[in-house]
């Protein structure tokens, strides 16, 4: 089925990813934690159970009281320090995590952590000798070597020593994945210390790692920028131009990219990316943060955007990252507070509001987000990414006239669409199949489709609407299984390949990939009712009743409420006999007529 529900974030691009995405981890309710008073907490036990409810569902303020409480209980018990420690890290009471960070600096299994705080602390004092001191682990993974090994340079590099630190990078072993981090680092340090020579050759040798950028986007597009800022400061305007035209072919239409250029073209003053060595040591931290949030390590990532933050806390690209990590941790108020610290000046400031908007319509406060959101949109008019914000809330509202509405204003505005405006055109399309105004609304999807062929978000809806309605099932079913070659993981896209199969009276392979898809996505309703059709009609018909109950369960809307208790009631109508003889059942060996296999994997 079409994802039809969300913030819309993805609308809001930043370097070929979104401003923010799914929970990072499965939440636990807050019911489920013991609240202070209850009697749970007054054991050892109950306490640290406690605190790890609340970590589990990212309630850290609540983690670190019950966390105190567990030591009070047992004040020399390693493992309960090394927990409150992190959590108050990663909550930003770095300063309060120092005297545990202190006790632990000697035990090999936290010093990961402990260590790192010292260090950062060092830095903070631009006690640098020390903060190298701190920096030697007894025990490192891949990912800490190039953390310690990069904040070591940039410490050689505050104690005045640029040779040794660049030497010292240029020395760092470890995987592939390095060399792009230990590059932009070396033309960084380079930069900083007015190396001129030295930081154009390695700059440029993180611009030409287009491989390893691929795997951490945000990092290379940084580079890439420090790079123009370089250029620039050195009288290379033309060359500090092309190499935002490069940053743009890499990853189209960030945000920080289009203001450089545009400061570059007005000739006005331009600073470099990093300007000291706190900096420096905070920008490793930030790369890998990023670079983490993309690659599953998201336990890591808001402890060290944390440490970042100690050593530049006016970053708005920490603030900004943090706020995305809060959001994707349904943190939400706290997201806010992030967005909101961003500088007025910034070029990240307007995607920040954008956000504040969505994340106001996620609290329920949808009349603040409106008025916030067409405040925004009143800076600037012909900003697409504005009207996406404000027609995302009001779908969330389920008031899809005024999200139409405001589309065809945002059509009106640029007659000249680009491949990039495609979303524009989607968002209308599902506002007016939502308001039943298919006429209206399948002509939106195939503009998409002309702007961006293959996109497999409108792809699936387009597919999906049409088997749903029975009609252009056999190019439906291409659309969709064209969505799920590129999205095989996408519960919904999944789904709706399995709804096309069951509407074509295909139901074996309607039932494989209707598990698959709930596996993906088991939380959602819908698929479950999907799947329990599915079963039906291949006579699981009480596997087929466990899921009805379970979709009705999960508190869906009220149309698939009321069809789940009515097949809960009646079970599903016979067959139709022309529909009973074509089903697999009676055609085991059936294929495609282009040969393939009726699994669904082509």
């Amino acid at each position: 089925m079409p994802h039809r529900s969300g913030k819309l974030i993805a609308t809001l691009m930043l370097a070929g990813g979104v401003l923010a995405s799914g929970a990072l981890a499965t939440a636990v309710p807050v019911s489920a934690a013991p609240q202070p008073g209850d009697p749970s907490i007054d054991s050892l036990a109950g306490a640290f159970l406690a605190a790890r409810v609340a970590e589990a569902d990212n309630d850290l303020g609540s983690a670190i009281n019950y966390y105190t409480r567990a030591l009070s209980f047992d004040p020399e018990n390693q493992s309960l320090q090394q927990s409150l420690m992190i959590s108050l890290i990663s909550n930003g009471e770095f300063d309060k995590a120092l005297p545990y960070a202190r006790k632990l600096k000697t035990v090999a299994r936290v010093e990961r952590f402990s260590r790192l705080a010292l260090a950062v602390d060092s830095f903070r004092g631009k006690k640098y000798g020390e903060a190298e001191n701190w920096l030697k682990l007894a025990l490192e993974s891949d990912l800490d070597k190039l953390i310690t090994g990069v904040m070591t340079a940039w410490a050689k590099e505050g104690q005045g020593e640029t040779t040794d630190a660049l030497a010292y990078l240029k020395k760092l072993d470890g995987p592939e994945w390095y060399t792009l981090f230990v590059s932009y680092h070396r033309a960084l340090i380079a930069d900083v210390a007015n190396r001129k020579a030295d930081a154009e050759k390695a700059y440029q040798a993180t611009l030409d790692n287009t491989a390893a950028g691929a795997a951490a986007p945000d990092t290379y597009m940084r580079a890439a920028e420090a790079y123009a800022r370089f250029l620039y400061r050195a009288g290379e305007k033309d060359k500090a131009l092309a190499v935002l035209d490069k940053a743009d072919e890499f990853a189209p239409e960030r945000l920080p990219i289009a203001a450089l250029r545009k400061q570059i073209k007005a000739g006005a003053t331009v600073t470099p990316m990093i300007s000291d060595v706190n900096e420096g040591a905070a920008e490793v931290l930030l790369d890998l943060g990023t670079a983490l949030t993309r690659s599953g390590g998201e336990d890591f990532v808001r402890l060290y955007l944390e440490y970042a933050l100690v050593l530049a806390p006016k970053s708005d690209a920490l603030l900004l990252q943090l706020g995305v990590v809060e959001d994707q941790q349904k943190n939400t108020e706290e997201a806010i507070g992030f967005f909101k610290r961003i500088s007025p000046d910034s070029p990240m400031k307007r995607v920040a509001e954008m956000q504040v908007g969505l994340d106001l319509a996620d609290l329920g406060r949808h009349d603040e987000a409106i008025k916030h959101l067409k405040d925004v949109l009143a800076q600037d008019p012909d900003d697409v990414k504005a009207y996406l914000a404000l027609g995302g809330v009001y779908a969330a509202k389920e008031d899809y006239r005024a999200a139409a509405d405001l589309y065809d204003k945002a059509v009106a505005r640029n007659p000249n669409p680009t491949a990039d405006d495609w979303t524009i055109y989607y968002r209308r399309g599902i506002a007016y199949e939502r308001l039943k105004e298919w006429p209206k609304a399948e002509p939106n999807f195939k503009e998409a489709l002309k702007l961006s062929p293959d996109q497999p978000q409108v792809l699936n809806y387009l597919g999906y609407s049409w088997v749903d309605m029975n009609i252009n099932l056999d190019e439906g079913l291409k659309m969709i299984r064209k969505a799920v070659d590129q999205r095989p993981n996408d519960g919904y896209i999944v789904d709706s390949l399995g709804w096309a199969y069951y509407k074509l009276g295909r139901y074996q392979d309607a039932l494989t990939q209707l598990q698959r898809a709930v596996s993906l996505k088991p939380e959602d309703p819908v698929l479950n009712d999907h799947l329990g059709d599915a079963l039906w009609r291949v006579g699981r018909k009480l596997e087929a009743t466990y899921q009805w109950h379970h979709a009705i369960d999960m508190h869906p809307d009220a149309q698939t409420l009321a069809g789940a208790q009515k097949k809960l009631a009646e079970g599903l109508p016979p067959l139709e006999p022309k529909k009973a003889a074509e089903s697999p059942e009676n055609q085991p060996d059936a294929q495609d007529k282009d040969g393939k296999n009726t699994d669904g994997k082509g």
